[in-house]
């Protein structure tokens, strides 16, 4: 049975009451030390009803018996299949490897089914090769299958866990996790990292999407729903042929980062990151998930990676969970004192695999020594591959064919098949949410005018988000979704089919007047990092779709908006310039049964009604934070709030649409004060290489980089080029996560900074922005000025301002909003200079030396 959500009471006077709504912003939470409770006290014991199922242990007993140190360390390593080959997995054995979000066989996107198997048949054919390593134990592959097998072409594509969530619907979980396990088998694979069981709580976070709830309840029925879905229920036919291994992450508190800080730092007590941030992994450990992933982010400013009490104490021992523990994408590396090639801290912890992309050869080489040399202790060695061995067996890999011959792979037709596409079909109707429909708008009769207008409209791409073939969903045509439709396709072949007519018009322009206009409108792909955002407000200074909505309105024309995204969002605009509003999420790849909904059939008779009902409060204002259960609960609408067809409609075409609180701006944002500001880290390269700064001297190829004191101590930079290659500094975001620069500025900006020449440039110098373009690569919109002649201008051997403005810059294509890139130098000629307080700063009539019109 559907369970519901209508025991939450929704009411007018909810909506619009007054109270103090809580509204906050990333430093008002202040740190502080939260004693560690004894686990027993506050963690409960897992139910393993797969450790009741057979005994294995002797058999793994007899397995480790015969293996080496090396073999051990193989085990634990993890590489990604774009720095692997097949005779490294023949030489070193690896336990596993995966495929990142965008990574596929040969570096191909358009990558068969058969290119998938074989390159899974020949890994594994490596991994029991002895000939070089001794060792016969078979690999596993993992990939990110979050919402479908969403790195293959033709798969089928889910709604994003947040829909899925206002779906409410653990039944349907359960079968859209069969499906995702047959698609993925098809393919040669073994295990999904899946499912997310994230407990959002500042909807900012980029990863918003992943998360199913801002309430743990539904996350918690979800994850044992899927759990099962993926690997079966514990007793006959679990991990079968027909199923995969599970990973339940991003333990722990991943969706509770101060500001919404992708990898940021969770400070919630004890007790609420049991309460709130944990319960996903009591219903899926409960129904037997057999590995879990550790989470980027911090508790109390430790990193989870390198949290021994939080790994092994309370989910090894207190829960008794007793798969094991595989890293996120580096992660080890974030841990205090550590590197991607280095952390004993991380294995002694108890991280079991390490999710090594990179230079995978220097971890294993370093991880071996670190246990020869007693760092890292032989017992927990062979606890993690006791572990690891203990889910190979368990799943069988020691018995059941190798990856080409089992009973799914290689069967293309099993991708995108139309059972699994009415599957996802079904999950796109029951993850709507109607929040508006004045004069009961909807449903519409399919034989009428209707003009679809709108850039997420036809558009598969978009309607998916990120984690769609590629790892930020960008990049993708809908020629990349064969057998998906979008929300156009659907639409149209409703009303031709029932007589009326339909137009498809982005910028919504017609000849003549349609009855209704179905505006279809959203957020940009994202993934985690590029999607964290400063407030919750749709399309900060760039209004274009309200602009849409408008024209639309202006003509008299009754208008659906349709809006696409991955996170509640501020739209009172966009609510008071429409009718009807539909929050559609992110849909997948299934976009026609948006249609099944928004009309009536030929006859007048509804088809689905509406029974989406929002797992996230909806904000009130650009900056407001709420959570059900706050004090002082006030959200614009609250958890649980949905309508079907007949209800009344609540909202008012009046919301209020003062902005001013979502747009203090700031006269300046440093990028160097003596210190690199956060979120900016320091690079220097020069030809080919490039190394982040990492201490007060640095030499790479022909630059020379120290620490020196212009005011205060090491408050400045020198920089001495040789001129015998291109090099430079650069200042860059986080894995080069996009930020909205704008938002904090406006977009009458400067960059400005101190500089010392000591020797004039014997060349061009580059001043350079860089920002990535939505749909494209970091750098795909940088700029950059020759500032060569005002450095050969300056009295040598003194500190000199110079300002540039934004203009130079946005002028060849530098989007503000997009920067990844806010500062780099570099030169191909001889140049001494010194560099301070680096900053970019609103335009004044003193600023600006350097213009560009």
């Amino acid at each position: 049975m559907k369970s519901t959500l209508s025991s939450i009471a929704v009411s007018l006077a909810v909506i619009v009451s007054a109270g103090c709504s809580k509204e906050q912003k990333s430093g008002d939470q202040q740190v502080q030390a939260t004693p560690k409770q004894a686990p027993q006290q506050l963690w409960p014991k897992i139910d393993n009803q797969v450790a009741k199922l057979n005994d294995v242990e002797s058999r793994i007993t007899e397995i480790m018996t015969t293996m080496t140190l090396e073999q051990k360390i193989a085990q634990m390593i993890q590489p990604e299949i774009r720095d692997i080959s097949v005779e490294d997995m023949r030489k070193y054995g690896f336990g596993s490897y995966l495929n990142g979000g965008g990574a596929f066989p040969d570096n191909n996107k358009q990558a068969k089914v058969e290119d998938w198997v074989a390159l899974a048949e020949k890994m594994y054919q490596a991994s029991i090769d002895d000939s070089l390593d001794g060792s016969s134990i078979p690999t596993m592959w993992g990939t990110d299958a979050v919402h479908g097998h969403n790195n293959v072409i033709g798969a089928t594509l889910f709604p994003h866990n947040i829909g899925l969530g206002a779906a409410n619907n653990p039944e349907l979980i359960e079968k859209i996790a069969e499906v995702t396990a047959t698609e993925v088998l098809a393919t040669g694979i073994d295990w999904i990292f899946a499912p997310t069981v994230a407990a959002v709580r500042d909807d900012r976070w980029g990863r918003t999407y992943e998360g199913y709830s801002e309430d743990p309840d539904i996350i918690k029925a979800y994850s044992h729903a899927i759990v099962t879905g993926l690997q079966g229920k514990p007793g006959e036919g679990f991990l079968g042929q027909d199923k995969v291994i599970s990973t339940v992450k991003h333990f722990v508190g991943d969706g509770g980062t101060l500001g919404g800080d992708d990898q940021g730092d969770n400070i919630s007590s004890e007790e609420e990151l049991y309460k709130i941030h944990a319960q996903g992994y009591v219903g899926g450990l409960n129904a037997g998930a057999q590995s879990v992933m550790a989470s980027f982010n911090s508790w109390h400013g430790e990193k989870i990676h390198g949290n021994k009490y939080l790994l092994n104490d309370v989910l090894k021992e207190r829960m008794g969970f007793d798969g094991f523990v595989v890293g996120d994408w580096n992660g080890h590396g974030q841990v205090a004192d550590c590197s991607n090639a280095s952390c004993p801290q991380s294995i002694n912890a108890g991280l079991d695999i390490f999710m090594v992309p990179g230079d995978w050869k220097a971890l294993y080489d370093n991880t071996l020594a670190q246990v020869q040399s007693g760092d890292i202790s032989q017992s927990r060695i062979d606890d993690a591959v006791r572990r690891i061995l203990r889910v190979k067996v368990r799943a069988g890999l020691f018995e059941k064919p190798s990856p080409a011959q089992r009973i799914y792979a290689g069967k293309s037709e099993l991708i995108g098949s139309e059972a699994h596409r009415e599957v996802a079909r079904q999950a796109v109707r029951e993850s709507l949410v109607l929040l508006k429909n004045n004069e009961q708008l909807l449903p519409l009769k399919p034989n009428t005018k209707v003009l679809v207008a709108g850039d997420a409209a036809d558009n598969i791409g978009k309607q998916s988000g990120g984690w769609t073939i590629t790892w930020q969903g960008t990049n993708n045509e809908n020629s990349d979704f064969p057998g998906g439709t979008s929300i156009w396709d659907g639409i149209s072949a409703q009303v031709e089919a029932a007589g009326g007519s339909a137009q498809l018009s982005e910028d919504g322009s017609f000849e003549e007047k349609p009855d209704v206009a179905i505006v279809i409108f959203g957020e940009e792909p994202y993934a985690e990092g590029h999607g964290d955002r400063a407030n919750l407000e749709y399309q900060a200074g760039d209004k274009r779709d309200l602009a849409l909505l408008k024209r639309l309105k202006q003509h008299g024309i009754p208008i659906v908006a349709v809006f696409i995204s991955g996170r509640p969002m501020w739209v009172n605009p966009e609510l008071n310039a429409s009718d009807a509003f539909v929050a559609a999420w992110l849909p997948g790849s299934e976009g026609l049964a948006v249609a099944d909904v928004l009309f009536t059939d030929a006859q007048g008779q509804v088809q689905h009604d509406f029974t989406g009902r929002l797992s996230y409060s909806w904000p009130k204002t650009p900056t407001q934070l709420v959570n059900r259960g706050d004090t002082n609960y006030a959200p614009l609408l609250p958890y649980g709030f949905g309508l079907s067809y007949g209800d009344k409609n609540v909202l008012s075409d009046e919301l209020d649409e003062q902005v001013a609180s979502a747009h203090q701006q700031q006269a300046s944002v440093p990028l160097f004060t003596g210190t690199v500001q956060k979120p900016w880290q320091l690079w220097l390269y020069s030809g080919d290489e490039s190394i982040r700064v990492s201490a007060n001297t640095h030499e790479v190829g022909g630059l020379f980089y120290r620490t020196i004191d212009k005011e205060v101590q090491e408050d400045a930079r020198k920089l001495r080029f040789n001129g015998n290659a291109n090099a430079g500094i650069r200042l860059a975001s986080k894995s080069f996560f996009r930020e909205d620069l704008r938002a904090k500025l406006g977009s009458d900006v400067v960059v400005t900074f101190h500089l010392n020449v000591e020797q004039a440039p014997s060349d061009a110098v580059y001043l350079r922005m860089n920002c990535e373009s939505e749909g494209d690569a970091p750098g795909s919109c940088g700029a950059q000025v020759d500032i060569s002649e005002q450095l050969k201008a300056v009295p040598l051997n003194t500190w000199q301002p110079l300002t540039v403005d934004l203009a130079c810059f946005t002028t060849q294509g530098f989007k503000l909003q997009n920067t990844v890139v806010p500062f780099e130098l570099s030169t191909p000629g001889t140049l001494t200079v010194s560099l301070a307080d680096i900053s970019l700063e609103k335009k004044s009539d003193q600023l600006g030396q350097l213009r560009c019109n």
